[in-house]
């Protein structure tokens, strides 16, 4: 871990960046006082996820049609009014 006051990493950014994509954790400091840190981000997976979970899923009919007006009213959509 690297201590650096905020005037010198701001005069030098590039390098400490630099540091950072290597794995290094750099600690900013105000009068030798700690306030924040730069560490690198986590890895990206290395294989991509795949979309969805259940592939072949079919979705029925019945999923586009109209909701029953009772449901309607209790999501406060229009509905029949009792």
């Amino acid at each position: 871990m690297i201590r650096v006051n905020v005037a010198a990493a701001r005069a030098d950014l590039a390098r400490y960046l630099a540091r950072v994509e290597r794995g290094e954790t750099v600690t900013l400091c105000r009068r030798n006082v700690p306030i924040a840190e730069i560490r690198p981000l986590p890895s990206t997976p290395v294989r991509e996820r795949p979309i969805g979970i259940d592939r072949g899923m079919k979705v029925p009919e019945s999923f586009f049609e109209p909701l029953p007006d009772d449901l309607l009213r209790a999501f406060g959509g229009v509905g029949d009014e009792p």
